[in-house]
């Protein structure tokens, strides 16, 4: 090879690295606070789409759109910007390297958007520009619904089917982390958790589930709870299920958490398909939530969202078959325009500032999105009757599914809620899976002293 040759290439690719664009700033804010928000795709004439990460921030690079008049399209779920004469929502300006622009939308949900708490990528755009440079990835890609439970001084977390990088098939016996009771310094965004997961000797993430290893299938294990035995032992527990295609049980049992191994052990088959008879309807699933009568009694109660089964609040009560109690929840809301709503998932708790038990859960063929729009009610009961439904989440397809209220992260009389879910394609029809999002869970906040809320108590049924 002659040397002029050689040199004619090293000038190339130096040419080529000086002429490298740094990218362009977007920032998108809630017009109403100045907060930033996530999960806001911007697309362009020629269907190039940028969607906002937890900083509310895009690193826009496209280089033959550098110092072009360019139009994006803004599109979200809960937040929009006004149309135009044609019924566009977006709005022009023109990139430079290194430049910066601010564009503000209007929330129209109740609900604001906190940010993601899962999944890769959480400050992607905002790396790209040389921000968030310290937030440290954690291996995982996509994490299915969660489950949380204050257990010996730390809240555990466990998800469900996990992605991971290397290979399209992931985790499928439960992942878990820990952290902080209260992990959470701020509840406005940007939001970062920093969850401490459970890892192998060569520090990958691992399963902390697979309580039947020769078995197939993925396991399940909901109704993840903390209970004292009759030593004073705090002892993890949960409800565990084995999965078979398409996606029905082959096995339910109980399981516990051994605190020495970090793993999940399976202490009893409560049903097994081979061995006959039906799937037991009574099974200790869903989120749990601790309730003192009006006697003084406490009970464990469990419910997706309301509660179903109720049992005394200890580890021999929830060991116990005999003691367990079915409880027959109401099959629907109404909201306050008057119409049926019927409930999916979600959950209950205790809320000191509205001195009311409350709700967040899911809608069972919703409009306009079948699994995404997410309702909130109270009641003076944990068995209700539960007063009229306020939608407070709304998705224009997607699925928001599973939803979970953290009452732990804040203070007992504050007037922040906070719950979360999985987003993702499945089940909404859309073929579309949306970039570092799909399959992740997103947070949100409700303020209970919004205007929106505040008339919510004169609803409630007797």
């Amino acid at each position: 090879m002659q040397p002029s040759f050689l040199l004619h290439l090293t000038l190339c690719g130096l040419a080529t690295t000086l002429s490298a664009l740094e990218p362009c700033r977007i920032r998108v804010v809630d017009a109403e606070n100045g907060w930033p928000v996530p999960l806001v795709e911007l697309t362009t004439t020629h269907n190039v789409s940028f969607f906002t990460d937890n900083a509310g921030v895009v690193a826009f690079d496209l280089p033959e759109l550098m110092g072009v008049e360019t139009w994006f399209h803004v599109a979200a779920d809960g937040y929009e910007m006004k149309a135009d004469g044609f019924g566009h929502r977006g709005f022009r300006f023109t990139p430079e390297p290194g430049g910066e622009h601010e564009v503000k939308v209007t929330r129209t949900i109740i609900a604001k958007r906190l940010g993601r708490l899962t999944g890769g990528g959480i400050f992607g755009e905002s790396q790209k520009l040389g921000d968030h440079a310290d937030w440290q990835e954690s291996g995982i890609l996509g994490s299915d619904s969660v489950q949380n439970a204050v257990h010996r001084g730390k809240m555990f977390w466990a998800w469900g089917d996990t992605n991971v990088p290397s290979y399209p098939l992931g985790l499928f016996h439960m992942t878990s982390a820990t952290t902080a009771v209260r992990p959470l310094d701020s509840f406005e965004p940007p939001l970062k958790l920093a969850l401490d997961y459970f890892r192998d000797e060569e520090g990958r993430i691992r399963n902390v589930a697979n309580v039947a290893p020769d078995d197939p299938g993925p396991t399940w294990v909901s109704g993840y709870v903390s209970l004292p035995d009759a030593e004073g032992r705090e002892r993890l527990v949960g409800c565990y299920t084995k999965i078979e295609p398409p996606m029905t049980s082959y096995r339910v049992g109980l399981c516990v958490w051994n605190d020495e191994t970090a793993n999940f052990e399976s202490v009893e088959v409560l049903w097994d398909k081979k061995d006959g008879g039906s799937e037991p309807k009574l099974q200790p699933v869903g989120h749990p939530s601790f309730w003192t009568d009006e006697s003084g009694k406490r009970w464990l109660l469990f419910g997706d969202p309301l509660p179903t089964i109720r049992m005394p609040a200890t580890f021999e009560g929830w060991r116990d078959r005999k003691q367990w109690e079915t409880l027959k929840p109401q099959k629907t809301f109404e909201s306050a325009e008057g119409r049926k709503v019927t409930p999916h998932r979600g959950s209950i708790a205790w809320n000191a500032y509205r001195n009311r038990w409350v709700t967040v859960f899911g809608e069972i063929k919703g409009d306009p999105s079948m699994l995404g729009e997410l309702w909130y009610a109270e009641a003076g009961s944990p068995l209700g009757p539960w007063g009229k439904a306020v939608k407070v989440l709304s998705h224009r397809k997607l699925s928001f599914y599973n939803p979970r209220l953290h009452p732990e992260f804040t203070p007992e009389d504050s007037p922040v809620l906070l719950f979360e879910g999985t987003y993702t394609h499945s089940f909404s029809g859309e073929a579309r899976q949306t970039p570092r999002h799909d399959y992740n869970q997103i947070l949100y906040r409700l303020d209970l002293d919004d205007p929106a809320l505040v008339g919510v108590p004169a609803l409630l049924a007797p």
